[in-house]
């Protein structure tokens, strides 16, 4: 009697344990305690640039307001506008774990051949900001304003010498193109664009090598305001952020009738689990409405831009349809 007894209890037991395990297993299979571990932040470019200042500072407002407790550690993945880290993207199929920052260059290296890689090789997340494009010039040059240079363009288009950290074909040589094209400059193919992928742009207008640099409006943020640029206009509807960069004129008011906006979301890995997806949606919406993140982006000049998965993808559908036009219209377009 005593020796089935025993042998109950340890059936018991047993049954406890694969009970804990399996449930264990279940949890995790079903993503109940995600995140956990360490997560796999990637800024797809070197320390200093917009998407590291986007993705660190993602995980910095995640953890001050306690939504997401994980470790959230930031890796740069610098190469080809982006590329590099869509390939690696790529051998990370199925992570959980693999949150990276992206803006229209995603949609650019694909439609101009640069990577045979694009937004549908990844799991769009959600849109949070829009940054917009700027265009410096030296704080001696002859250019007051942007629609002198475009009227310089109209009659020569070879007369201004534009500098960009894109490869030609991306981003900060379309968003000046588009500018151009509402101003009505002709020929834009023959406009002198010179690249500087080794993120060399803003020493070469600095040096005078250049007439004017096309660029992300954060990331001259600091030379604006010390005065050693000047910039002649932004690409948004209307003026944004606070100080001196709420003094830039945009190209409306100065008679463009253009706008293009650096967006700027979040993208997992392909095949991302579903669990995952949900998570980072749900989580993403509540830390676009804090304190902490308005503070944040109001400090960068980031407007709010907030969709959700599903109009994200909508809306880089779009995109990239509106993206290829231009493309086509220089010949840089791979398809």
């Amino acid at each position: 009697m005593k020796f089935r007894k025993a042998i109950t209890s340890l059936l018991a037991l047993s049954l406890v344990g694969a009970m804990a395990l399996t449930g264990c297993a279940s949890k995790s299979e079903t993503g109940t305690d995600y995140p956990k571990g360490s997560l796999e932040f990637i800024a797809p470019s070197g320390a200093g640039g917009g998407w590291d200042l986007t993705i660190r500072t993602v995980a910095k407002v995640l953890q001050d307001t306690k939504l997401v407790e994980a470790n959230m550690p930031v890796t740069n993945k610098a190469g080809s506008g982006g590329g590099v880290n869509l390939a690696y993207m790529q051998t990370q199929k199925g992570s959980e774990k693999l949150i990276s920052v992206y803006s229209p260059p995603i949609l650019l290296i694909e439609l101009n051949g640069s990577s045979e890689f694009g937004y549908k090789d990844t799991t769009p997340l959600a849109r949070l900001i829009t940054d917009y494009g700027a265009f410096v010039v030296p704080k001696d040059s002859k250019y007051q304003t942007i629609t002198e240079v475009m009227d310089a363009l109209k009659a020569d288009p070879k007369s201004v010498k534009i500098g960009g950290n894109s490869a030609a074909g991306s981003m900060d040589h379309i968003q000046f193109l588009i500018m151009a094209k509402a101003a009505g400059v002709q020929n834009l193919k023959e406009i002198d664009y010179i690249s500087f992928q080794d993120g060399t742009a803003t020493a070469q207008i600095l040096g005078g090598h250049v007439d004017l640099l096309t660029t992300g409006l954060g990331d001259v943020q600091s030379l604006v305001e010390s005065g050693d640029l000047r910039a002649l206009a932004h690409t948004g509807a209307e003026r944004v952020g606070e100080g001196v960069l709420a003094e830039i004129p945009t190209c409306k008011e100065q008679g463009i009738d253009g706008v293009f906006e650096n967006w700027r979301g979040l993208f997992g890995a392909p095949d991302m689990p579903d669990y995952a997806v949900k998570f980072w949606e749900e989580t993403l919406a509540k830390m676009v409405e804090t304190d902490e993140w308005k503070t944040e982006a109001a400090k960068h000049g980031w407007a709010p831009a907030y969709l959700n998965q599903a109009d994200f993808n909508t809306f880089l559908e779009e995109t990239n349809e509106s993206y290829k036009l231009i493309l086509d219209e220089i010949g840089l377009s791979s398809n």
